[in-house]
Formats: structure tokens, C-alpha cells, sequence
């Protein structure tokens, strides 16, 4: 076990967190967690409790994970929150708290990680979202940080190449997570219960359903072992059944 790699998850008792904990482990890695949540999530070797949106955790979070395994292979950018509300609604604060989410974070443990993962010849998956490419009404700062999140990517993969670590991010489409059900409360899909709205939004898609947090953890998986995608760097998957490829117009 001492050889096995390591990869480090922000958000892993989220949906797609812990889907990715999961498949990661499938694999033989070994799976830090990182979630302000106290629950325990199957597939994780070690959980570190912080809140990733604090701009002293991540010094924190890298200081133990670098004390407890002194290696790194993998970071998942994954943590996120997401406020639904017209741009005009939207206050500074409620602004700031998804950009420091988001964005700020992953700018952070990118920093911190960066030595670990040099010495490893790693690899940075950041999480982004179908609604960086196109979007929805009432939902802008959320948009407007996974867009950022796009350009971070590219940006930090020309910058990281020459070490040796590649960045990639993942756009998911709509998948069986609490964060699309707290979505789906917008009211903007037509239904009377959470399996009705969930299979109205399901039928919107070229495959007829959305997507589960599994599919997107393997896909994760695949973005951040070097023996998959190892000539990938700087670019985007996008994983939601094909949504954005349907003109919105037919």
C-alpha cells in the first residue's frame, strides 16, 4: 500500500465527491476527503474536516495530507456551492461566498499542492460545469465561477506543463445529486414530485435521463491517471448526455 498513489477530493461527501472516493479506490488509490461535512464516506482513507471557501484551510489541509502521506498524485477540485437567484437579487456577500468557493479555493490548494504534485508527476482535475459553455436564468454567479474555472484550467496547464503535471477540468451536465435537487426547486421543469421534476429534466436530454454521480467519478478517474489520458492537459470533458449538443431552438 505505501506505493499506491494518492488523490486528494475537496467536496467528497457531495455526490460527485463521493462518487469519485469511490472509484478512486476501485482503483487502489488511496482517497483523501476533504468536506466540512463529519460524515464518514466509503472509499476514503482519510478525511479532513475544513471548509474549503476559508482562505486558511487549504495551508492546513496540505500540511496534513503531506504529514499523514508525503505524496500526492492527484487533486480533484471538486467542492462548490451554488445560488440560485436573479443577478439582481444577488448581494456581494452571497457573490463572494461562491467565487471563494469555486474559484479562490481551487487557486489555493492548486498553490499548495503544486510541490507534491511536481514530485509525483501528477495530475489537477477541476470540476467545473455544462453552465461555463451554456446556462440558465437566475443562476449567474454559479455560471460565472465555472467559466472562470475553465480558463484557470488552461491557463495553470500551460503554466504546470513544464513540471510535468497536467490540468484537465470536467464539465457535468445534469446528474442525481442533492445539489440538482436543491436546483430543481426553481420550479423551472414542470412536476409535482422530485421524481417527476428529475425525469422531466431527464427527457430534455439526447440519452433521455441524467446523469448518475458513478458515471462522473469514473470519467474523474480517467481525467487524473496518468496511464488514461496521459497526452491530456489544458482541455475540457464534457460528460451530460449530450445536452449541448441539441440546438436549443428544435
Amino acid at each position: 500500500m505505501s506505493d499506491a498513489r494518492v488523490v486528494l477530493i475537496t467536496g467528497a461527501a457531495g455526490g460527485i465527491g463521493s462518487a469519485a472516493a469511490r472509484a478512486f479506490h476501485a482503483e487502489g488509490w488511496r482517497v483523501v476527503g476533504v468536506d466540512r461535512s463529519s460524515d464518514s464516506v466509503p472509499g476514503v482513507d482519510h478525511m479532513i474536516h475544513a471548509d474549503i471557501s476559508d482562505p486558511q484551510a487549504p495551508e492546513r489541509i496540505f500540511t496534513e495530507l503531506k504529514e499523514s502521506f508525503d505524496r500526492l498524485d492527484a487533486l480533484v477540485n471538486n467542492a462548490a456551492m451554488q445560488i440560485c437567484k436573479p443577478i439582481i437579487e444577488t448581494t456581494v456577500q452571497e457573490w463572494d461566498a461562491v467565487m471563494a468557493s469555486n474559484v479562490r479555493s481551487v487557486f489555493l490548494s492548486m498553490r499548495h499542492a503544486y510541490p507534491l504534485l511536481k514530485a509525483t508527476g501528477g495530475s489537477i482535475v477541476n470540476v467545473s460545469s455544462v453552465h461555463a459553455v451554456a446556462t440558465s436564468a437566475n443562476i449567474a454567479a454559479y455560471a460565472a465561477s465555472k467559466g472562470a474555472l475553465l480558463a484557470f484550467t488552461r491557463a495553470t496547464a500551460i503554466e504546470f506543463g513544464s513540471d510535468n503535471i497536467r490540468v484537465n477540468a470536467i464539465l457535468p451536465g445534469a446528474v442525481d445529486t442533492p445539489m440538482l435537487h436543491e436546483g430543481l426547486a426553481r420550479g423551472h421543469i414542470a412536476g409535482a414530485s422530485l421524481d417527476e421534476l428529475v425525469r422531466g429534466l431527464g427527457g430534455r436530454h439526447v440519452l433521455n435521463r441524467v446523469g448518475s454521480p458513478d458515471e462522473i467519478g469514473r470519467a474523474i478517474v480517467f481525467l487524473a491517471d496518468n496511464n488514461q489520458s496521459g497526452f491530456m492537459t489544458g482541455q475540457d470533458l464534457i460528460v451530460d448526455g449530450g445536452a449541448l449538443c441539441r440546438l436549443s431552438t428544435e
